[in-house]
């Protein structure tokens, strides 16, 4: 990619700020788990698989700056700064996911020395970073196949290098099918009320010089009717075990006119956005977020003053709505729920796998 989404410097984060695109190219050093907490909070970094990756990394930071020699007050301190990052945005599910990860591996180097305990932390924010990088071209790999040439692709919000580690989900699925030379027209929402595809989908292909027209999310179904759209491919941000989806608001009634439309629909993610401790899309927690970015922008106010609004950021597309969910371990079809537990039940075994090379390289590095 021709940018960072997010860097680990050693002593602090770097983020580019996605609230100042496409205008201004702006980088925030984030020193503290609190300066990452906010920038999640804030959407200065967004997209599941990336706040995941910070929240890891604000963790691996958090450990540096905690100058308690006792383990006890150590641990303890590192549970308050893993509940300051799990309180910042309870839709995506990678955002647990990640933080458990990191307390995992608390757990397991408990009888290390607090240093020991810092290094294994960094190195697990290191790897988490590392494979969404990875899954993400794998994600890619496998979807890329669903394009043809001549195609017009539409996408909602943004599920690219800004919302990963880097290269992307849905548009990892863009990005492999144009580096084979496949020759396709690429679409994309606009999605209020924050702009992310007017804002930053737009201009990561715009970076990675691709052509992308941008529309009104009122125009979709319109496109569609006249056959400008032959596949719609978005990201998420939770997938129940029956094969809902969570994603950003909008989404839900793309997924009813493709229908309509008979336009293929499907959902590109992670198998770490797989939640299969909910069984529908009914139980996944839809974040409210404040009725001024409904009511203004960039801090102008462009509704009528004493005018409410709602803003849940998020809808739930059900299952029957969705084509197929491309991950890293290949294209999921129906019957979703018997084939989503086959994938978690890989995903498992192979966690439980690697969980007993770390515990090896700390007994070693113990020895």
């Amino acid at each position: 990619m021709k940018f960072k989404t997010i860097e680990w410097k050693g002593n602090y984060i770097r983020l580019l700020d996605q609230r100042r695109l496409p205008g201004e190219v702006r980088y925030l050093k984030c020193r503290d788990a609190s300066s990452v907490a906010r920038a999640i909070r804030t959407m200065a970094i967004r997209g599941a698989p990336a706040i995941g990756v910070a929240a890891a990394m604000g963790i691996a930071l958090a450990a540096q700056k905690i100058r308690s020699s006792h383990p006890r007050a150590f641990r303890m301190a590192m549970d308050r700064v893993c509940e300051l990052l799990g309180r910042t945005r309870p839709t995506a599910v990678n955002l647990f996911w990640a933080i458990n990860r990191m307390k995992q591996v608390l757990d397991e180097a408990s009888s290390s020395s607090l240093g020991e305990m810092r290094a294994r932390l960094e190195a697990e924010a290191l790897q988490i970073y590392e494979e969404d990088i990875q899954i993400n071209r794998k994600i890619g790999k496998y979807g890329k196949v669903l394009i043809k040439d001549g195609f017009g692709v539409l996408t909602h919000c943004n599920a690219g290098g800004l919302a990963t580690a880097g290269y992307g989900t849905a548009l990892g699925v863009i990005y492999a099918a144009w580096s084979e030379g496949k020759k396709f027209k690429v679409f994309a929402d606009e999605t209020r009320p924050m702009l992310q595809g007017a804002r930053l989908t737009a201009w990561e292909l715009v970076q990675e010089k691709i052509p992308v027209t941008v529309i009104t999310d009122n125009m979709a179904g319109w496109l569609m009717k006249r056959g400008r759209i032959s596949l719609i491919v978005v990201g998420a941000d939770r997938i129940a075990r029956n094969g809902d989806v969570a994603n950003k608001i909008g989404t839900y009634p793309l997924a009813i006119l493709a229908k309509f439309h008979r336009v293929p629909f499907y959902v590109a993610a992670p198998t770490s956005t797989l939640d299969l401790a909910i069984a529908s899309g009914g139980d996944i927690p839809i974040e409210e977020r404040s009725p001024e970015e409904v009511t203004h922008f960039r801090g102008k106010r462009i509704a009528a003053k004493k005018v409410s609004a709602f803003n849940p950021a998020f809808d739930v597309t059900p299952h029957t709505l969705i084509e197929g969910i491309i991950t890293e371990k290949g294209i999921i079809r129906k019957p979703c729920e018997r084939n989503l537990k086959k994938v978690q039940q890989t995903r498992e075994c192979l966690s439980q796998s690697a969980q007993r090379s770390r515990r090896a390289g700390v007994f070693e590095s113990n020895r």
